[in-house]
């Protein structure tokens, strides 16, 4: 049996440490007292530090065989791992839900919402987009704006200091462009992920202010175009920058694939900001254990308990569920109560019903050999032989593809003129081993989802693709863990 811990070190000592000692003994126990072979069990211990997630204090993963011929029989055989929260783990219950898991089927506790699957074809990402879809609804249900579930409560790019710095970069930038004869008369600046518009707003005040201080006339040229996927925040966001309506655009787009919307911008932005967009986009994870690569299959469930009160709360049978969940994604809460009166006599009631399916919303989690990596597509034009010297470099791992942030930013950098500048706040992994020293999602912000980003893998492909990728800690505000990624054309 092998028992991994991945936590960092203020988690297991100082002041803020977990107990992990009597956690691991009742584990322990638990495991020798089950009928499992424990030369086939692995115990994987997490510190989640987000309060609301898609796990139970203890789940167990099948991991599958890597025997590919029919008739081997052999020491690659199936095997099990049990994962368990640190964090909510308690040594008086974590025996018995451990003795549990191993020895029951757990299936029949859990009602199946979907299919198995890649972590990014996975019912919760049919979720998060209805958020951002619906996000006016939910904020009218929960009384709180979306910001509010960020941790401290606000996006970390809100910052005048920053964007002068940034604004003082890029006058110089045109100053010198502009001595050469060399700069557009348009000078375009493009943001995604415009947030309540606060970002806009500080930039554009700011430029403006020092524009008048300098008289170079770039305020005048300025095109600020805005894009996100949800009208309601693109709504927002134009409120708070009326006073500089001349000058900016806003445009719903597809985060995935901003050049679609934005093909007219191609080699023309000087920056392209980007703030808490890749950490929300869908994702796959791998795994490596003994030299051998998994996928991570997902599939959507609710406990049977959850899904009863659920179904009971919209006069609806439990095996119901599923369909009407689908539903919901695709049609939205204000159509899904105009056609299913019966369940939903209103908006709100759909609401409601979307806001406990959500809350109650778990991931049952297993490992299926990933037999070629290279036929592997990590997203369009992007293959899966960028991924083989991140994870074959650091032993046994389980990491983030982040597929969704690797389409947008390969999507993203063609915009970009070539003395521009991808400027991007963001959680990002910049050393594969933090996946062993920490939990780095998924999570629940909200009504959303939340990934750390695999940074190494970004950098690869901005290399390939001719640009020098670079990450430093977020300079104004102490503590955050919130990374900066710059990447522009290399010289």
């Amino acid at each position: 049996m092998l028992i991994e811990i991945r936590a960092a070190d203020d988690r297991l000592r100082g002041p803020k440490a977990v107990d992990a000692a009597p956690i691991l003994t009742s584990a322990y126990r638990a495991a020798v007292d089950s009928p499992v072979d424990l030369s086939r069990l692995r115990l994987i211990c997490d510190y989640i530090q987000y309060r609301h997630n898609f796990r139970d204090m203890v789940e167990l993963r099948r991991v599958g065989s890597w025997n590919i011929e029919p008739d081997t029989g052999g020491t690659d055989g199936e095997s099990w791992e049990v994962a368990i929260d640190l964090r909510r783990a308690r040594p008086d219950l974590i025996e018995a839900v451990v003795k549990q898991s191993l020895t029951e089927d757990g299936g029949c506790q859990r009602l199946a919402l979907e299919g198995w699957g890649p972590g990014s074809r996975s019912l919760i990402w049919g979720f998060n987009s209805l958020y951002w879809k619906a996000l006016s609804l939910w904020e009218q249900s929960t009384g709180k704006g979306y910001e509010s579930a960020l941790p401290g409560g606000e996006s970390d790019a809100r910052n005048v200091e920053a964007a002068h710095e940034l604004i003082q970069r890029l006058f110089s930038l045109w100053d010198d462009l502009a001595a050469r004869r060399a700069l557009p008369e348009e000078l375009y600046v493009l943001e995604l992920g415009v947030g309540n518009g606060n970002q806009a707003r500080v930039f554009l005040d700011e430029l403006r202010r020092l524009d008048r201080e300098r008289g170079r006339g770039y305020y005048r040229r300025l095109h600020y175009l805005m894009g996100d996927y949800s009208p309601h925040v693109l709504e927002l966001a134009r409120k708070n920058v009326a006073h500089h309506t001349e000058h900016i655009s806003s445009l719903a787009l597809d985060a995935l694939r901003p050049t679609e919307t934005l093909g007219f911008l191609r080699y023309k932005a000087f920056l392209v900001y980007i703030s808490n967009v890749y950490d929300n986009l869908p994702t796959d994870e791998i795994v490596r254990i003994g030299g051998h690569l998994f996928q991570v299959e997902t599939r959507a469930v609710l406990s049977r308990s959850d899904a009863d009160a659920l179904a009971t709360g919209v006069n609806a049978a439990s095996h119901e569920l599923p369909d009407l969940i689908a539903r919901l994604l695709r049609l939205g809460p204000e159509l899904l109560a105009e056609v299913e009166q019966e369940h939903f006599p209103n908006a709100s009631d759909a609401v409601a019903f979307w806001r406990k399916a959500w809350e109650g919303l778990r991931l049952e989690e297993r490992y299926v050999p990933l037999i070629e990596l290279d036929t592997y597509a990590v997203a369009p034009e992007v293959g899966g032989e960028l991924v083989r010297p991140i994870v074959e470099a650091n032993g046994d791992v389980r990491m983030h593809i982040s597929n969704g942030a690797a389409a947008s930013f390969a999507d993203t950098l063609p915009l970009l003129h070539p003395h521009g500048v991808l400027l991007c706040h963001d959680l990002f992994v910049t050393d594969v081993h933090q996946y062993l020293n920490g939990f780095r999602g998924p999570g629940k912000y909200d009504g959303s989802v939340v990934n750390w980003v695999n940074g190494r893998l970004l950098a690869a492909i901005g290399s390939r693709r001719g640009f020098d990728v670079s990450f430093a800690p977020f300079a104004y505000r102490a503590g955050a863990n919130v990374m900066t990624m710059t990447a522009r054309a290399r010289d």
